[in-house]
């Protein structure tokens, strides 16, 4: 059974405003994680991603609901996306569907997280013992094995390659990639007063090519006021710090410029 969403798009029949629409039809759900359903569609190359206002931190020990929080990632990641792909990255992400759900180009994820960091923050900090929000005179580059059975441990390039999770080559453009789009974000963001202290990025194949996939928001990226250091993301639910919803609606407008 399939439902339709209808979208402006540029081919299709003009609706009463103008506007060409297609139509878009959400098929069986293909996975959920912790702040996201991915749903087939009609075409096997593209998937539908709706964005939820759960919340979860510790490995799911912490559960909550942040009000609002889906749509404010849905719009954050494509509006980031687009910028990433003004500049040379190649993405999943087609468009935006509605306030909650995009369509996008429906990859093989490697299982390999690329979390960069710019500052101490999280499980760095008892890692390596430097006190959290300490500037990092280099960008650390970690990649994270996807197994929540195994506990989502840190691994090496040479493990992933003896996994076979990814070629020697293909491990080289993930990592020089992320660290590419690390520094457009970081620029991109400081333009707004907002420092990106971290980022966790995933990547998948599609047609033989290697494109950044899943999302960038503040469900995956520690952003911070650049002048007061106060997080604007997850970690003010993880740390019941308050105002969470708040947090990302601010996010939001600066990035969309509606300071």
């Amino acid at each position: 059974m399939m439902r339709k969403i209808s979208r402006p798009e540029a081919t299709g029949n003009l609706n009463d405003k103008g506007e060409r629409a297609c139509m878009v039809e959400i098929g069986k759900l293909l996975t959920e994680g912790k702040g996201k359903r991915v749903y087939a569609t009609s075409d096997p190359e593209t998937a539908i991603v709706y964005f939820k206002d759960e919340a979860m931190a510790f490995h799911g020990l912490k559960r909550g609901r942040i009000l609002g929080k889906g749509e404010v990632n849905n719009a954050v990641c494509g509006h980031l996306y687009e910028v990433l792909q003004q500049h040379g990255i190649e993405t999943h992400f087609i468009r935006q569907l509605d306030a909650r759900q995009s369509l996008v180009r429906r990859c093989e994820i490697i299982p390999i997280a690329v979390k960069v960091r710019n500052r101490v923050a999280g499980s760095l900090a008892k890692r390596i013992g430097l006190a959290i929000g300490t500037k990092l005179d280099s960008t650390v580059v970690e990649l994270e094995l996807k197994d929540e059975y195994l506990d989502n441990p840190l691994i090496n390039g040479t493990h992933a390659i003896a996994m076979k999770l990814a070629t020697r080559e293909e491990l080289n453009y993930i990592i020089n990639t992320a660290c590419r789009i690390n520094d457009i974000i970081t620029e991109y963001m400081s333009d707004i007063g907002v420092e990106l202290v971290d980022i966790k990025l995933e990547f998948g194949r599609f047609e033989g090519r290697i494109m950044l996939a899943d999302e960038i928001s503040p469900d995956t990226a520690r952003f911070w006021d650049a002048r007061t250091h106060e997080p604007m993301d997850i970690d003010r639910f993880r740390r019941d710090l308050g105002n969470v919803e708040q947090a990302y609606q601010d996010l939001l407008h600066r990035i969309m410029g509606d300071q």
